[in-house]
């Protein structure tokens, strides 16, 4: 176990965790966009930033990508950390002031208006959904592309062809920018524009997954032919 402070306080994890994870489950709170417990992090949205003194040196640095070291000091609300918080959801905020999840971390953290000018966008190129699609789903369906002020998340070659609709995407995204629109005979992941038919459960007729979804699941996990034929209810 590593030993280490947090704010002042003595706290303990497991050597190759990283601070942001430690510190939330010992009940600190630290602002986070980009982070989900589930895959690897990126250090995307930086507003988990944190000070962290080694050796007598301090610096800002990103919570959910910093190691946890022996003896070393964490501050999660010094005025360095909240003003540099604070330009960070500003700058965020300026690229999607429509993104309710921002408003109310600006507001949190004092930010009425920003002073920049204000953009159209909804994604803040966080890039959590790219990594649940490739790291949990497996189905590598989303990337970055393009770079600068012109650089955009979703499907290579804007071709959705590789996308499952399994929703994943849609489940993590920290602004709710990705859409899923879903009737009995099909689903829609809305940003990508990938429609796909819905299978019927062969017991009951309620629609319950993308055909196409199954039929990656089937083959992966190698089931049998109809397994996914009947829905999770009535296979229970």
């Amino acid at each position: 176990m590593i030993e280490f402070t947090i704010d002042g306080v003595p706290v303990e994890a497991d050597e190759g965790a990283t601070i942001l994870p430690v510190a939330l489950e010992n009940g600190f709170e630290i602002p986070h966009l980009c982070y989900h417990d589930e895959v690897k992090p990126y250090g995307a949205c930086r507003l988990c930033l944190v000070e962290v003194e080694r050796g007598g040196r301090r610096r800002l640095t990103a919570s959910c990508t910093y190691p946890v070291l022996e003896g070393i000091k964490v501050f999660t609300n010094t005025e360095k950390v909240q003003r540099a918080r604070r330009m960070i959801i500003e700058l965020l905020l300026a690229r999607c002031p429509d993104r309710e999840a921002l408003q109310e971390l600006a507001s949190q953290m004092g930010v009425e208006k920003p002073r920049f000018e204000l953009g159209q966008e909804e994604c803040i190129l966080c890039g959590l959904c790219e990594r649940v699609c490739s790291e949990v789903v497996g189905a590598n369906a989303i990337s970055f592309f393009s770079r600068g002020y012109k650089r955009e998340m979703g499907p290579p070659f804007r071709d959705p062809q590789a996308c499952i609709a399994c929703g994943a995407c849609v489940y993590v995204c920290p602004v709710d920018c990705i859409k899923m629109e879903e009737t009995e005979e099909e689903r829609t992941i809305v940003r990508w524009e990938r429609t796909l038919p819905m299978r019927k459960c062969t017991v009951c007729g309620r629609s319950f997954a993308p055909w196409y979804q199954l039929e990656v699941i089937k083959e992966r996990a190698k089931l049998p032919k109809d397994f996914l034929n009947v829905c999770p209810d009535c296979r229970a």
